[in-house]
């Protein structure tokens, strides 16, 4: 692929980099790599980070007649600048603007040997909201054999080509970096989503456990193979900083890698990794355990540190199997989450409380019920109080502001608030 920018694009691409440059040498984002670092880290007693997820509500956040840029590839590159941009200049939220250009491997995954199809769906204002897959397995002892292994692979030399055209336009600006996850899928009941129905994933766990059994063994092994390969073909870097896990969760840690290590030459062991189950919400904890945990906790095993969860509630599945996962770092506490059973459950342990504020509170209405949002917050803050655990706020899945992203910003500053009231007040 040639790369390639009109001039007028590139001039106006390298303003914004420009200003993103200005907003991550702020003495206000190194306040907020703390925040981070030791909430991960779990330094006892530090303040938790507060962090708007926008891509969900783009429409509002990151609207067509904010680009300026008319070619598909300047376009991705002037919404990756204007994110960042509009995060610290709208939002003001614990966001770290990058002080690089980032960028990943060009990578290509068959998951499953053959293409799934999706239809997908559009809400009253026009923007794709919902999906259904064209699920091929409807009878999971009938459609096994259909599904096979994962065949993957990566083009080095394109890959290079773009961070070189990068470098050419922006590297007197900011370094150019090659990032990376894990490259494997680890959210295995997700996967299966593609593949067969919430009804036909139930009913095999009755009609054929040994089936369904084997296509988790199979996802899983795709998963490990993919990551291992990830590792042998040195594309692994390591996720300890300015990335994300789980969403908007940032990956900012001390705590990785596990020891020295050179470009080319890191190891799964060094690296965060995410999963989750939502899927079986309506499993039993025993069914959880004995069909489903054995393969998360085989991956879970590769990792440095784990993220679990999602908008599942995770204490269910706490006592039973959670608490023996491999490497467990961090725990999504949503909307449908028992949070005092789960404070009770994590103080002095180390795993961060990662709270998910109700999006509804945010998403619904035009307008913020304040009186709403800030008792919110302060459930989460009180139900903590006197407990060992790391804390982090994570706004994600509110999905339109309404055209008010004043309300998103208002969001922060009483968020922010009610934080102080409890840690004191600190630079925002």
């Amino acid at each position: 692929m040639q790369y390639v920018l009109p001039p007028e694009e590139r001039e106006h691409l390298r303003k914004l980099a420009r200003r993103q440059d200005e907003l991550a040498a702020l003495p206000v984002m190194q306040v907020r790599r703390k925040l981070w670092t030791e909430m991960n880290d779990a330094v006892p007693g530090c303040r938790p980070p507060f962090a708007i997820e926008t891509w969900t509500f783009d429409r509002d956040f990151m609207p067509a007649s904010i680009y300026q840029c008319k070619t598909a590839y300047g376009r991705q590159l002037e919404g990756k600048f204007l994110r960042h941009i509009r995060h610290a200049e709208i939002l003001n939220d614990d966001h770290v603007c990058p002080d690089t250009l980032d960028m990943g491997w060009h990578t290509w995954h068959d998951e499953y040997g053959f293409k799934v199809g999706v239809t997908g769906a559009k809400d009253a204002e026009g923007v794709d909201m919902g999906y259904h897959f064209q699920c091929p397995i409807t009878d999971l002892r009938d459609g096994f054999d259909m599904v096979k292994p994962a065949t993957f692979g990566v083009n080095k030399v394109e890959t290079l080509e773009e961070k070189q055209f990068l470098e050419e336009t922006f590297g007197d600006i900011m370094p150019v970096v090659i990032r990376s996850g894990t490259f494997g899928s680890n959210y295995l009941t997700q996967r299966l989503m593609p593949l067969m129905s919430m009804e036909t994933f139930f009913l095999a766990i009755y009609d054929c456990p040994d089936k369904l059994q084997g296509i988790l063994g199979l996802l899983r092994d795709n998963s490990i193979r993919m990551s291992r390969w990830a590792q042998k073909e040195g594309l692994l870097v390591v996720n300890n900083g300015n990335q994300t896990t789980c969403g908007t969760c940032y990956n900012f840690t001390t705590l990785l890698p596990k020891g020295s290590v050179e470009p080319g030459k890191v190891k799964l062991s060094d690296m965060w990794s995410g999963m989750d189950s939502q899927e079986t919400v309506g499993v039993s904890s025993e069914l959880f355990d004995g069909l489903v945990f054995p393969h998360y906790a085989q991956l879970a095993e590769m990792f440095g540190l784990v993220y679990w969860g999602c908008c599942e509630p995770a204490h269910p599945i706490w006592e039973k199997s959670l608490s023996r996962l491999p490497n467990l770092k961090a725990v999504s506490i949503s909307r449908w989450c028992d949070q005092r059973y789960m404070a009770e459950a994590l103080d002095g342990k180390g795993i961060v409380f990662s709270r998910k504020p109700n999006p509804n509170l945010l998403g619904v209405e035009r307008e913020l019920n304040e009186d709403a949002w800030r008792a919110d917050i302060r459930e989460t803050l009180d139900t903590l109080k006197g407990k060992n655990v790391p804390l982090e706020f994570v706004v994600r899945d509110v999905y339109s502001m309404h055209g008010n992203l004043g309300k998103a910003r208002r969001a922060v500053e009483l968020a922010r608030a009610e934080i102080d009231r409890v840690f004191g007040p600190t630079m925002h």
